[in-house]
């Protein structure tokens, strides 16, 4: 364990960590850790007594400095499971005038893209899916639940509800749905978007990686036909320490 610690945790970084309280000092060696990527995404920490015991400090003081860097957001506890390590998340900027779908979003900034499925298939539509679809009795909706990851950090859950007239096959979305929808002469060319911030809750939390509590963006998307037509509903929570959505503003004519 030892020899796996010091690969990890080489003690000199521990004696060069500056003057301060031995937890701010073993706080800045396992910031460095992970930011330098020897402690990678999704990897469990060692045992706070193997940590302890290797630094020759004790527990209280690991427990400290593990405390900040999971209220910073570096790692996160997972119960009955241990701490496990959240890579710092470049941050993206999302410009609010053009309608993309995230997939080519996270091309246009060089970031591959992948989806963990969370739910796809034709179902019953809510009175919600009726109403905001405009669904007469009977249709039934296409709903797309995904994780969506960018060099497989988790960014995103998305959960789309389509009418089956315009999706009458969720199986066949692989990538982006806006390029499956543009094969049916259904791709939307407008929308309707708000963006709220919000407080991770479990089990998005645990999903996204990130400390219940952490700032989201829980954002709401209603997109339009060129006839009118709403063709999707979307919601989306997004990880607040990886996406700025930013508008540009002009003095209007008067």
């Amino acid at each position: 364990m030892n020899e796996t610690l010091s690969a990890l945790l080489p003690l000199q970084s521990l004696q060069s960590a500056g003057t301060g309280p031995l937890y701010v000092k073993l706080r800045r060696s396992l910031e460095e850790a992970i930011r330098s990527g020897r402690l990678e995404h999704g990897h469990a920490l060692p045992p706070e007594r193997d940590l302890a015991d290797y630094a020759n400090v004790s527990r209280v003081t690991v427990r400290k400095a593990v405390d900040d860097l999971v209220r910073d957001g570096l790692l996160t506890r997972k119960h009955g499971s241990g701490t496990f390590v959240v890579k710092p998340m470049p941050r993206v900027e999302q410009p609010l005038t053009s309608l993309t779908s995230f997939t080519e979003d996270m091309a246009r900034r060089g970031l591959l893209t992948r989806s963990e499925w969370l739910e796809r298939g034709l179902f019953h539509p809510s009175p919600e899916e009726m109403m905001m679809l405009g669904l007469a009795p009977g249709t039934r909706v296409a709903r797309l639940g995904r994780l969506r990851m960018g060099n497989d950090l988790p960014l995103a859950i998305e959960h789309a509800s389509i009418s089956a007239e315009f999706l009458p096959d969720p199986m066949s979305v692989t990538g982006s749905l806006y390029a499956e929808l543009e094969k049916k002469n259904a791709r939307p060319v407008r929308a309707i978007q708000r963006i709220s911030a919000c407080n991770m809750k479990n089990p998005e939390a645990g999903l996204l990686a990130v400390p219940v509590g952490a700032a989201g963006l829980s954002i709401e998307r209603v997109s339009y036909l060129a006839s009118g037509r709403v063709v999707e509903l979307t919601r989306s929570l997004y990880r607040g320490d990886a996406y700025d959505f930013v508008a540009e503003l002009s003095l209007g004519s008067k």
